[in-house]
């Protein structure tokens, strides 16, 4: 399994970071998940948009899922349009990006596959086990296994007793990590995470390696770290534009 990461930053992105956005591939398959602002670019620099094979949202929020828009325009507009391009998201999370334009301009672009946090399903040579973790809108965890390697990913998460089990031993840990060691406004702090917090998690589920992103804008990324370190003694890194990591 290979994780490219197109973007890691939270909220908004910036002039070298792109919001939450990840190529994930196994034997030929690659899966897009959560394509967030400024991703579309980034993803054009490893495939074209006819080479996606499905994408997986893990919640609604437009910096996890704007920039399926692009994609789908570039899929259903070109000259030879792509098929329809299977769509998994919790049930209502991409009714506001898939009504940026009329429904029949597109409606032959995509599958909409809907599922509820904590279901569990197949993409391509994928499984899929999902935890319905807090956040301000409904927000799935996705844990992710192919060829006995295995990848989990928060989406946008506050303090939970799930987040260890959707980590529990993955080889990576791919977890939201918005502040360094507190949420500044307490009515946040059940729906976001720490870098600290992250750390915690990867130390209590025994992951392999932690790959914080979602990080707030202008946030230091080596303080990130080592707010993460003190509690997780293995590998930690950032999610950055670019950064392929093989498992």
């Amino acid at each position: 399994m290979r994780l490219t990461v197109l973007g890691g930053c939270g909220a908004w992105p910036t002039a070298q970071q792109a919001c939450s956005g990840y190529l994930v591939e196994h034997d030929g398959f690659r899966l897009l998940i959560d394509p967030g602002y400024a991703t579309f670019p980034r993803l054009l620099d490893h495939v074209t948009p006819d080479g996606v094979d499905a994408v997986l949202v893990s919640h609604g929020h437009p910096d996890h899922c704007a920039d399926l828009n692009p994609l789908l325009r570039a899929r259903g507009l070109s000259d030879t349009p792509a098929p329809a391009l299977p769509l998994h998201a919790p049930h209502g999370a991409l009714d506001a990006v898939l009504a940026l334009d009329k429904p029949s301009m597109l409606a032959a672009a995509y599958t909409l596959c809907p599922f509820r946090p904590g279901e569990q399903f197949g993409i391509g040579p994928f499984a899929v086990d999902t935890w319905e973790l807090p956040h301000f809108v409904p927000n799935a965890g996705l844990r992710l296994t192919a060829g006995g390697t295995t990848l989990a990913y928060t989406g946008d998460t506050g303090p939970s007793p799930e987040i260890v089990r959707l980590a529990r031993g993955a080889d990576l840990f791919l977890s939201e990590a918005t502040y360094l060691y507190e949420v500044p406004d307490p009515g946040d702090a059940p729906y976001l995470l720490t870098a600290r917090g992250a750390g915690q998690y990867a130390a209590a589920a025994a992951t392999g390696r932690l790959l914080l992103t979602h990080l707030w804008p202008g946030t230091d990324a080596d303080a990130a770290t080592r707010a993460a370190g003190k509690a997780y003694g293995g590998p930690v890194a950032i999610a950055t534009t670019g950064l392929v990591v093989e498992l």
